[in-house]
């Protein structure tokens, strides 16, 4: 009977531990869709329509080039990170050193789009209604 007893605890815990090291591999796995860029919860108001961004086409870059998190002025993330939300610390509008949302997006996409094409190297658009979509009513 206690052996059992062992067996189906031993059995139970094992099942436990795999299902948590599956969240967490698919919880630090990259998209491999597109990506709507909304920011509902941060804009009043759109301008543009929302951005869909396809990370598989951005998979020559590496990660820490759009996805960071600076400490003591040096980006301290490393791949397979939790990836936060840019309206995490990018608000409406700039906070001391932290470029508001609207800036961080261009800055982050559009000048790498633009150096891109200044170094011969395929890239993606720059213009706004290349990226953006119509705007919501």
């Amino acid at each position: 009977m206690r052996s059992r007893v062992k067996i189906i605890l031993t059995l139970c815990l094992t099942i436990a531990i795999c299902a948590a090291f599956s969240l967490a591999y698919a919880a630090t796995k990259a998209p491999e869709g597109d990506l709507l860029i909304h920011s509902k919860d941060v804009f009043k108001e759109f301008k543009q329509g929302p951005v869909k961004f396809p990370h598989v086409k951005h998979k020559a870059i590496k990660c820490e080039d759009c996805h960071h998190d600076f400490k003591d002025g040096k980006n301290v993330w490393k791949e397979g990170q939790e990836v936060k939300k840019c309206a995490a610390c990018h608000k409406l509008e700039a906070e001391g050193k932290v470029a508001k949302l609207e800036k961080a997006y261009h800055d982050n996409c559009v000048n790498c789009h633009k150096k891109a094409k200044a170094d011969n190297k395929p890239t993606g658009p720059i213009a706004c209604a290349k990226c953006h979509e119509k705007k919501e009513k």
